[in-house]
């Protein structure tokens, strides 16, 4: 646990305070996001806000990164969005809790490090697919379009938001463009102050003094969208589930929505924890943060929270600030309560513009537009399939398809590429006169380099007739095969078949210690009385000549022989 390790390194007075600041800074920047981030869900904000002050702290006392901040993120946008259109709130935060208990268990059993195993491609492809469906959800609140619910499929989305193009609002335009404005400029000025912070209370000032002083001036703000804004109360507990109660037959209609949670959950949380241990040259616990991740997700949804990971951004900003321990993201999140014990009446004012232009944003630089367009450029073609694929089923069906499908591509490459590191060749008199090493008249040799397993062994092995041609005995040489599967293990005795029909004497030599373990699993030299075992090369040929030598040309062997 990282709280833990910091404790124990010494943990003093000097850090507190670095801690204080950078986890204020962070609450700043996550107060309006979170409630932004809620919103595009498709909930009330004060849920966003409360994610992130539950899942932030137990996530940071209980995780394995001292520099991971979590909370609400735009990328469960696109999953957490048709599960609170079809089941409500209380679905939604079920669905979050059943997450929960999928991570804690990913962390028992040690599967953090499974991040690895998903191809770059993979989630280049989906997290930006998930960018440009979080962008799309946003231009309805952007331009002020008077939709009162968008559909489900992203082509009909697009297709409403274009119908109904001719409505929009110009006092929201102006809104969203000014705000993305200061969203980018700022920082030119200073980073100080947070961009967010000062682009939020900008717009809202100039909602307000517009009101007062255009009487047909108006634009949609929190208040106006939920009945008055958020309550000026801590999160308080309840049951997720709601009054209907906890059934079976709802426990497996969201079976399929919380794995998708905890999934996606897993990898950006991970991949945070990653990229903040680049920036600080510090080390996570992956498995540890699974189950941190899932501890926070368990405790959220009794307090109103739904469904939290790393937050990239968030991370960053932590660390760019000061923040040096777990303690900085508990800060953070008593900084977001406090704004809403002290400001939530204030929080009614914000325009829904103002933070469409913030989630526009954020989707821009999630996207990571450039990256993406470099990697179509210079990747391999087999590589920009597999992200151009994974990019377009996020953006037509989910990101639970475009992670399915693009590891099965990913690994059907995979397996294509290892295949062609397989390689064979053959050495014979005839074919290699010049050949260094010397070779007993009548015989060849077969070498093999590379896995003999399931994608190389038929090619592999497919061509040892060759070897036998003008050769009455065949030495394989497996000495740089340092795997074999079953796969691997039925071309070989094919081939070994083939010999026999044809005459000829096998000499196996030189497998490493796995091979060698399959072969005498199998008992080769006795399932088959023509081929014959030595532990090096030289030995082979050394026994290949002998037996061409002492064994007339057609004639069985009388048994197995080994040389040792």
């Amino acid at each position: 646990m990282a709280l833990r390790r910091t404790f124990a390194q010494g943990y003093s007075l000097a850090r507190l305070r670095q801690d204080a600041l950078a986890g204020l800074v962070v609450g700043i920047v996550a107060l309006p996001l979170s409630m932004a981030l809620a919103i595009a869900v498709g909930v009330p904000p004060q849920h966003g806000l409360y994610t992130a002050i539950v899942a932030g702290t137990v996530v940071a006392l209980t995780g394995g990164s001292k520099h991971q901040v979590t909370g609400p993120t735009a990328a469960f946008i696109v999953i957490l969005a048709p599960i609170a259109s079809k089941y409500g709130l209380s679905g939604l935060l079920t669905a979050g809790l059943m997450a929960g208990v999928l991570l804690v268990g990913m962390g028992v059993m040690r599967l953090g490090r499974l991040i690895e195993f998903i191809p770059h491609p993979v989630t280049t492809g989906f997290t930006a697919g998930i960018a440009t469906v979080i962008a799309t959800l946003q231009i309805k609140d952007a331009l002020g379009l008077p939709i009162a619910k968008l559909p489900d499929g992203y082509v009909e989305k697009v297709a409403a938001l274009w119908a109904d193009r001719h409505d929009a609002s110009a006092a929201e335009v102006a809104i969203t463009a000014a705000t993305l404005a200061t969203l980018l400029l700022w920082p030119r000025v200073t980073r100080a102050v947070p961009a967010p912070l000062v682009a939020i209370i900008g717009a809202t000032l100039a909602v307000v003094w517009l009101g007062h002083v255009l009487p047909g001036f108006h634009v949609a703000t929190i208040g106006t969208r939920f009945h008055g804004g958020i309550p000026q109360q801590p999160p308080l507990p309840i049951l997720p589930w709601g009054a209907d109660g906890m059934t079976l037959a709802r426990l497996r209609e969201l079976a399929g929505p919380a794995f998708a949670i905890a999934m996606l959950g897993a990898i950006e949380s991970l991949l945070s924890a990653v990229i903040a241990d680049a920036m600080t040259g510090k080390k996570h616990d992956p498995n540890a943060e699974l189950v941190g991740l899932g501890l926070g997700n368990i405790a959220a949804p009794f307090f109103g929270g739904i469904a939290a990971t790393g937050a990239l951004a968030r991370t960053a900003t932590n660390i760019r600030a000061g923040g040096t321990s777990p303690l900085a993201s508990v800060i953070h999140a008593l900084a977001v309560l406090a704004a809403v014990l002290v400001a939530a009446p204030l929080v009614s004012y914000v325009p829904m513009a103002s933070l469409a232009a913030l989630l526009l944003l954020v989707a821009y630089n999630m996207s990571d537009a450039r990256h993406f367009a470099h990697t179509v450029r210079v990747a391999p073609r087999s590589d920009v399939t597999v992200l151009v694929t994974c990019f377009l089923l996020t953006v037509v069906f989910d990101m639970v398809v475009a992670i399915g499908v693009g590891v099965v591509l990913a690994a059907l490459l995979f397996m294509k590429r290892m295949s062609e590191l397989t390689s064979s060749r053959v050495f014979s008199p005839e074919a290699e006169p010049d050949q260094a090493r010397a070779l007993p008249a009548g015989v060849s040799v077969y070498e093999i380099a590379g896995p003999l397993f399931f994608g190389a062994a038929q090619r592999a092995m497919g061509a040892i007739e060759t070897a036998g041609v003008g050769a009455r005995a065949v030495v394989l040489a497996l000495g740089t095969v340092p795997v074999i599967d079953a796969t691997g293990l039925v071309a070989l005795e094919s081939a070994l078949e083939r010999l026999r029909v044809a005459k000829k004497l096998v000499v196996i030599a030189g497998p490493l210690p796995e091979p060698r373990s399959v072969f005498d699993k199998a008992n080769l030299e006795v399932a088959h009385e023509h081929v014959f075992l030595a532990d090096t090369l030289e030995e082979g040929i050394k026994l290949a000549g002998d037996l061409v030598v002492l064994t007339p040309e057609g004639a069985r062997t009388s048994g197995p022989a080994r040389v040792y």
